[in-house]
């Protein structure tokens, strides 16, 4: 059952040209979604229309089979949790506490029983420690970890990641992808990642490819990355495991699989 769909949804900012155009996007309930797609191809417009931060000139989206309305957008909302690109601009409170306990406050949870949950987050995320800290003094990897626990403890079916991590550096992103990939096997969450990352599209269960507001590929990633011209022509990188194999392929050597690095390696030492 689709747990999400998006259908014939189109948006402007202008009125005149389409930031999103005609897409169609179906998610199933515990799937690991990603989007990508150059800057400006309409992915992330996408993400903040699934959260209805903005309205659709055309199209539906449909969350757990209920349209998505000015009506219902805030008990849709409920059900879709979403971190951004900066993580400096998410922080509200003075500690990682606070920040965390700002989303639960604006819910009307039990102030009883703010604490446990909180706790309960910052440790899935291994935040636990970092409690007392002040945002600003956190890394970038560790800043969006508490965003993603502040998201979490609002119990929502859906995680909507918005280039997540786009500004962290290699550490910063490692330790984000493995959180996120973690929580989708171990909890059976939603997952709608968009990205430019095209090594985060290797974890996931399905990707859609977005050019010029448009969906113009979609499949499974080792579908999509089967066709490597054209990701080229779309302005978007290789996995590494990709480059490596067809450098491989190049010399004369031939390995079975050619998006697992690991695979490759323990191949090429037999």
């Amino acid at each position: 059952m689709n747990q999400l769909s998006i259908k014939n949804l189109s948006f402007s900012y202008d009125n005149k040209v389409f930031a999103v155009e005609d897409v169609n996007i179906e998610v199933k309930r515990g799937k690991y979604v990603t989007i990508i797609g150059h800057n400006g191809s309409g992915k992330s417009t996408v993400a903040k229309l699934i959260i209805g931060l903005m309205e659709a000139q055309q199209g539906e989206i449909i969350v757990d089979g209920e349209r998505l309305t000015p009506e219902n957008v805030y008990e849709i909302r409920e059900k879709i949790a979403i971190v951004f690109q900066n993580p400096d601009n998410q922080f509200i409170g003075s500690t990682v506490r606070d920040d965390i306990a700002f989303g639960l406050e604006n819910a009307m949870v039990n102030p009883e029983d703010m604490n446990a949950i909180i706790e309960k987050y910052a440790g899935r995320v291994g935040m636990l420690d970092y409690l007392e800290h002040e945002p600003t003094k956190l890394s970038g990897g560790q800043k969006q970890r508490v965003a993603i626990a502040g998201a979490l403890a609002l119990h929502p079916e859906i995680l909507v990641l918005d280039e997540a991590t786009s500004m962290l550096d290699p550490k910063g992103r490692d330790e984000v992808n493995n959180l996120v990939h973690e929580l989708h096997h171990k909890n059976d969450m939603t997952i709608i990642s968009i990205t430019h990352d095209i090594e985060e599209v290797t974890m996931s269960d399905y990707v859609f490819v977005m050019s010029d507001g448009k969906v113009v590929m979609e499949g499974t990633p080792q579908e999509v990355l089967e066709k490597s011209d054209i990701l080229v022509d779309l302005q978007l990188d290789i996995p590494f495991s990709v480059k490596f194999y067809e450098a491989l392929r190049k010399q004369g050597i031939h390995v079975s699989s050619k998006f697992e690095l690991e695979r490759m390696v323990d191949e090429l030492c037999q």
